[in-house]
Formats: structure tokens, sequence, C-alpha cells
């Protein structure tokens, strides 16, 4: 499959003819050939969306709501494309290739429904015969940089509600999934949004710091959204704080799963399952550190590593229905071996499952894990998650908010108002009582803590993130100064 830029709703190749490939992680065959685009065509991305700003920013609310339900519709019909597209490119199984885009057309028709609540408010004022309101505006052209494992949920998020608060959209693809991404533009450009409006751009891996360099300094660009690791985050940030221009950032996670000693194990077995291994674990929200009371851990671990040992493994690419598909690249599967061995090597066992085979790794178990491992710490983002025993509720809460993370997080209890305490001392976005720690919909808000980035997704809150608050009088013009 060959994907090109699309600047002004055409399509084109990159400036100097330069392209790049995706390779499968399995075979290593090449699924994809991408356009790399050079700083230049960034340019002229951010020109196209700078030019349509005008017209766009003035279209009424009707007429954005139309349009982005349309566009719902019509990725929902890309349902069996998408199926195959993102089994080649990221490896992903029909389970989550259903979950991005059903999950997607909602968070579309939930952008939608925000049209007309971009809303300002009349504020009191001391002097008489004045009116004093606020008004919301677009910020202008919003750079949107998407990473591969939530392909389509992540680009939508980043293209609908900027498109929807009035402003024009310069979308960065990931260059491990391009043709996923680009399906999801696609969606957009065939329900009619007018040229300029969304502009997708994909560059080589090696060319990325200087096109993203490019894109942040436009002088049309006043936002970013980047969703990715922290690291590149912190490098988003500090880039984009040196042109004052403000971000939000969702980034790496090490989501905390506690279970309390009154926890019903079975329910939090379920939830621990889907939690850990749904997309061989590579999604920000993914459990990553199970606090479990040493009362329960025990019998909490033998079920988890039962249920976890019957997940089917496979390549969906080939057509065989899985749970558990390969990693995203076989240095993937070096990263996680080195993390797991070093836990071995002080005293961690390995309950189900094992060391990666290049990028195919069965779901596993680590437990009693503590903090002189790096696995305590790092985000693994794979099949591979960790058990911490503790004793007691502050035992818990100490080892949940140990990490510099803070995005998704989950408590398990029958007392729910003992739960509900734990919960609200979690230092994280999202925390779920009773569920899993996988979780997304469209008019909730989203995002996360310390190193997990701020400012947030979904719901109203976009709202604040992708528009200015404008304070406006108008005042007797007779009014007396004085002076």
């Amino acid at each position: 499959m060959k994907t090109q830029l699309v600047i002004d709703n055409e399509t084109k190749d990159a400036g100097d003819g330069k392209t790049f490939s995706r390779y499968h992680p399995v075979s290593g065959s090449v699924v994809t050939v991408g356009a790399a685009a050079t700083v230049a065509d960034a340019i002229a991305a951010a020109d196209s969306a700078r030019a349509a700003l005008g017209s766009w920013s003035k279209v009424g609310p009707s007429e954005r709501r139309r349009l982005l339900l349309k566009a719902a519709d019509i990725l929902e019909g890309k349902l069996l494309s998408l199926r195959e597209t993102m089994a080649n490119e990221i490896g992903a199984s029909n389970l989550w290739s259903d979950f991005n885009v059903m999950g997607s057309a909602a968070l579309f028709r939930e952008a939608a429904a925000l049209a007309t609540q971009i809303q300002g408010e009349t504020i009191p004022t001391n002097k008489p015969d004045t009116l004093s309101f606020t008004e919301r505006h677009p910020v202008g052209v919003v750079l949107s940089i998407v990473p591969w494992n939530g392909p389509v949920l992540l680009a939508a998020r980043a293209i609908a509600y900027p498109l929807i608060c009035g402003n024009t959209v310069v979308f960065k693809a990931s260059e491990t999934s391009p043709a996923t991404h680009l399906a999801v533009a696609q969606s957009l450009y065939e329900a009619g949004f007018p040229p300029g409006v969304l502009n997708f751009v994909t560059c080589a891996t090696e060319d990325s710091p200087q096109v993203i360099d490019a894109l942040i300094a436009h002088p049309a660009v006043r936002r970013i959204n980047f969703t990715g690791s922290t690291r590149v985050g912190r490098i988003i940030a500090e880039k984009a704080a040196s042109q004052l221009k403000r971000c939000l950032l969702e980034l790496g996670g090490k989501a905390p799963f506690v279970v309390l000693d009154d926890a019903d194990i079975d329910a939090a077995v379920n939830a621990a399952t889907f939690g850990s291994f749904l997309y061989q674990g590579q999604i920000c929200m993914s459990t990553e550190r199970f606090v479990v009371d040493e009362k329960v851990a025990d019998q909490f671990v033998t079920r988890f590593a039962a249920r976890a040992n019957e997940l089917p493994v496979s390549d969906p690419a080939t057509g065989a229905e899985c749970v558990v598909g390969p990693l995203v690249s076989a240095e993937s599967g070096k990263r996680i071996n080195s993390l797991i061995n070093d836990a071995l090597s002080k005293g961690a066992k390995v309950v189900t499952g094992g060391e990666a085979a290049a990028a195919v790794m069965r779901p596993t178990i680590v437990d009693h894990v503590d903090p002189t491992m790096a696995i305590y710490d790092e985000e693994t983002f794979g099949p591979v998650t960790t058990v911490v025993r503790v004793s007691g509720v502050e035992e818990a809460v100490r080892v949940a908010n140990d990490t510099a993370y803070g995005l998704s997080s989950a408590v398990f209890g029958r007392d729910v108002t003992r739960a509900l305490a734990v919960a609200r001392r979690i230092d994280a976005g999202c925390v779920h009582i009773n569920g899993a720690t996988v979780q997304n919909e469209a008019q909730a808000p989203y995002g996360g803590m310390k190193q997990s980035g701020y400012g947030r997704f979904d719901g109203r809150a976009v709202i604040d993130e992708f528009t200015e608050l404008k304070w406006i009088t108008i005042e007797p013009a007779g009014q007396p100064y004085p002076f």
C-alpha cells in the first residue's frame, strides 16, 4: 500500500520524492510505503491551514456538526478495510480494530454535539449601563501529532475537537501506521470538509525532528496536541514553550490497579486480564502494576495467571483470531526481555508467559516485584504486567503513587466507601472503582498528571483546549474618567 501527503485536499508525493517503508513486525515484509514530507512540504501544509482558517472559522455550528456526523458514518463503513490495514501495519486484533473504529465514530458524534456548546457568558460589572461578557474564539491552526498504538481513536480526537471549535488542523501522522491514519483523514475528506481545513503529513523517522520544529515554529500554528512518550512529549513542550505556544500532552503511563483485601477476586481478574493484555498491553492506559493486599495475593495471582494463560496468541495478519498479537517491533521484545531478566535476577518470579521471541510474546505476569527492579518504574508497553504485594490500605496507596506517571488507575473492593477513599488519594487523571484501567468515553475528560502530561481530551474540557476566551465590554462612550 502507498500513502501520499494531502494538502488542500489534494494528494501528492513529497517534494523531493522521498518515501519511507513500514515493515510487518513478524514477517519483515513491506506493508506500507509512505511519502516522506520535507520541511517545505510541512510549511505548505501549515500555509494551507492558515489560508482556510478565515472561512472555516466562520462556518456555523450546524454545518460543522453535519460534516462531522457524515464523517462518523463514513468511518464506520471502513471497519472491515481498517481491520486488515491495522492487522498488517500494527498487529492489531479485530477486537482492537473494532474498538478503535467504533469508538472513533462515537467520538466524532460526541464532538459534533459540542458545536453549540462553545459558549461565553455575561459577567456582572460595577460600571453602570455596561455590558460585560466573554466569547470563545478559535485559536487558529492546530498541530496534531499522533502515535501508532491507538491509531484511529487517537487520530479522531486530535482532529475532531480542534475542527468543531472552528480551527484548522495539520495532522502529523505516525510513520508506523500511515495507512491507518490516512483512512481516518479520508473519512473527513469524503464527508466534504473544505480544502485546507485538514492537511495530512507523514515523514521519515530521521526527518521528524526538523519537520516538527518547522511546524511548531510556523506563525499560524497556535496549539499543539501530542500523544506519545514522556520523553518526546517533554521535547515537544520545550519547543512549544520557546514559541509561547500552548500544548495538550497525553504521555506515558504505569497504571496501578489496587486490589484491596475485600475485593471480588473473580471480577478483579476479569478487569485485570482485559486491562493488561488488550492490544498486547501497548496502550497508555494498560495495567502495568498490580498493587495487591497480601491477604488475597496468592488467590489473585493464581486465578489471574490461569486466565492469562488461556488467551489466544497469533498474528492477526494471517487471518487468525487472537487476543494477543505481535509487538510493534522486534526491538520492543528485546527491551522487555531486559526488564524481565533484571527483575528475575533480583528475586521476582514469572508465574505465566516468559521472554519475547523477537516480536512474539505470550501474556506474562511477573510477581514479587519491588522498587529495586527496573520493571517497577519503567513502562513496559507490552503483554507483561507486574504484581507488588502490600500490607494494608496505607501501603497500597503509597505504592500506587510511587511512580512518575499519573494517567489511569483502578481500585477493587466490595466496600465502595473505602474504595472511593483510596481512589481519591491516587495521583492519576482517571481512577476506576471496580473497573479496568483501560477505558475511554468521548463525553468524559481524559488526561494525566505528573509525567503523564497535562490538558484534557474529550468531554467539554476540549473547548478550553482549542478556543481562546475573550472578554468584551460595551460601554457608554461618554462615561466619566478620573482624569
